[in-house]
């Protein structure tokens, strides 16, 4: 039994490995991301497509202590992965959510924002996602959408990217505004939006 646990447990960290890469600090640059969310304690946070919580637990700590983070994923092996790390770093302001393709399943009383990072690209039926995505957002509430785009060879080579262009016309045809491009990030974009007041 033990063994069977511990090849589960090293199933889960090769595809964390799998989704972050090597060296994925240096060009993710994730201090400059959370400093650019503009986050504030108490604030409720999404993080879509968490994975094996790369951004989760950077997120929780811009919104504590009052705020909190749910960690989104289809992938049951990467909540588990998230659920053990938050068993061993107690008190933390996390909560992980198992979401279905089709609906990320948050909490009906909704989030300040949705993030998500390296996703966009693996989302089927973008449009009609998002904009049923449109009533987990508080008023003022914002996604950003962090994706690779033609500028990370590997990935546009494979198709695991989105061009921004693509982003912003389907977000906007979803019932959102772009509020703000940022453009730090030298292989992906990073898109924040708003829901647009009427449609």
């Amino acid at each position: 039994l033990t063994l069977i646990a511990l090849l589960i447990a090293s199933c889960a960290r090769l595809k964390q490995f799998a989704y972050e890469g090597f060296s994925r600090d240096s060009w993710q640059q994730p201090d400059k991301v959370i400093a650019a969310l503009n986050l504030h304690p108490g604030e409720v946070v999404a993080d879509l497509g968490s994975g094996g919580g790369y951004f989760t637990f950077k997120l929780a700590r811009a919104v504590a202590p009052s705020g909190k983070v749910y960690a989104v994923d289809v992938d049951k092996d990467m909540i588990e992965l998230i659920a053990k790390r938050l068993k061993e770093e107690s008190g933390n302001n996390v909560e992980t959510i198992l979401a279905t393709a089709t609906d990320p399943l948050l909490p009906q009383t909704g989030v300040d924002l949705i993030f998500t990072v390296n996703t966009y690209h693996h989302i089927a039926n973008r449009l009609a996602y998002f904009a049923d995505v449109r009533k987990y957002l508080r008023p003022g509430g914002r996604i950003a959408i962090i994706d690779l785009d033609r500028r990370a060879w590997l990935e546009g080579l494979l198709g695991h990217y989105t061009p921004s262009e693509t982003i912003k016309r389907e977000m906007e045809q979803a019932g959102y505004a772009l509020q703000q491009q940022l453009d730090f990030l030298d292989r992906q974009s990073f898109l924040i939006f708003t829901k647009k007041t009427s449609l």
